[in-house]
């Protein structure tokens, strides 16, 4: 969410030329996305490439809020909002407001099911008299719904209710005037509500982010812009077993990169264009090659291998792995690019478009937002278009509503 003390970007002496050149800039980059989903849907796949990566508790991915999601999943170098929790906590230290609280929902599946959907509230608190520094935290509650399982005893079914939650919290700190860093420590249990030892068990895990925000003025022509930077290190912790250790899973563990820059077209309107990149710190699952005994006894030594990799060792492992080598590696690199339009910090319009390889999982789609700020309260909404034929939240409506604790101290002044 913008904060309503944000400095005003100086644009004095405005030129047209110049924002004609942003103009074409972001066109030029919407129909860089339509070429590219044009290309992924008619390009042929290879059933025998198509190897995305296998994490335990993939719900630990999802865009929780309506304006990331809005500008194609993209978060990690925006200007800060208090939903920076889930994309960067670092930017918290870059906070105006004393306080935030946000509650968001997400369907998933809902061409589908009703039931299937992910809940998420996150808050942060700006701590000390210095403003330098704030503490952090989020609950995301992701639930599969109602399932009837199998036939319990005397032939009667049983229903269960899976679901995954994680809580976490974070401390950040401005270690300049333009730079923030943040650690962030969570726990997470994965629960598909097993009714007997022959069912899949519940599991915990603890992770661990690192994180870092840059935000810095600089003069394009006449007008004074806001560039920022910014990187996390997700989902580094424990690996998760549904079998009582026999089969360990990686967390989703993702490395994100990130710029943007936020340009004033005149005192009241402005444009921010964001681009992010991402790559799931995971190493790859080992693949058979070959029908000879000794190639069948290779894939089990790597099976094995794989099984008991540590956290560590598999983040490291992610970057040299690929059965594709570099061609393999560069494929698992997920690209993100949107943009915000922002009238007096009240009105928003939002859209981006976000890229997976065919290969890796296919998530290629444009999405579109809006959002509505107050004084007290921010609401945002947030819709997706695939370009591919499945996707988990196409033509889906997610919500945020966020609220500043200082503008609800103000109405009781």
């Amino acid at each position: 969410m913008f904060t309503k003390n944000r400095k005003k970007l100086l644009a004095s002496d405005f030129k047209k030329e110049f924002a004609m050149k942003i103009l074409r800039l972001t066109v030029c980059l919407l129909i860089t996305g339509l070429m590219a989903s044009f290309i992924s849907l008619h390009a042929q796949v290879e059933k025998k490439d198509f190897a995305p990566m296998e994490t335990a508790i993939p719900s630990l991915s999802i865009a929780p809020d309506a304006r990331g999601g809005a500008m194609g999943d993209n978060g990690v170098a925006t200007t800060p909002d208090v939903n920076a929790q889930y994309w960067n906590p670092a930017k918290h230290a870059f906070q105006f407001s004393k306080a935030g609280v946000s509650l968001s929902y997400t369907p998933w599946l809902r061409k589908l099911v009703n039931d299937v959907a992910l809940a998420y509230l996150a808050g942060y608190y700006k701590i000390g008299d210095s403003d330098m520094q704030a503490i952090s935290a989020s609950l995301r509650y992701f639930s599969l719904g109602e399932v009837t399982e199998g036939s319990g005893e005397n032939g009667v079914n049983y229903t269960i209710f899976p679901y995954d939650m994680a809580f976490d919290v974070s401390y950040s700190r401005k270690l300049s005037e333009s730079y923030s860093m943040a650690v962030s420590l969570r726990y997470i249990r994965s629960d598909m509500n097993a009714q007997n030892s022959s069912d899949l068990m519940p599991d915990n895990a603890f992770a661990a982010d690192v994180s870092g925000y840059m935000e810095k003025y600089v003069i394009l022509g006449s007008s004074e812009s806001l560039w920022s930077f910014g990187y996390n290190v997700s989902n580094i912790g424990n690996k998760v077993s549904y079998d009582g250790g026999n089969t360990n899973y990686f967390l989703p563990a993702k490395l994100q990169l990130g710029t943007g820059l936020l340009y004033p077209l005149d005192e009241y309107n402005r444009l921010g264009i964001y681009l992010s990149a991402g790559k799931y710190l995971v190493p790859s699952t080992p693949v058979r090659v070959g029908t000879s005994p000794e190639d069948q006894q290779a894939y089990e030594d790597a099976l094995v291998e794989y099984n008991e990799m540590s956290s560590v060792k598999g983040v490291f492992k992610s970057f040299t792995d690929s059965p594709g080598g570099f061609s393999g590696e560069a494929q698992e690199i997920m690209l993100s690019l949107g943009a915000e339009y922002s009238y007096n910090d009240q009105f928003f319009l939002r859209g981006g478009y976000y890229y997976e390889n065919e290969n890796m999982g296919n998530r290629n789609y444009f999405s579109f937002g809006a959002g509505f700020r107050m004084n007290v309260f921010q609401l945002d909404a947030a819709y997706l278009v695939s370009t591919v034929p499945s996707n988990p939240l196409d033509q889906t409506l997610r919500f945020s509503l966020s609220f500043d604790m200082d503008g609800l101290k103000s109405l009781f002044r």
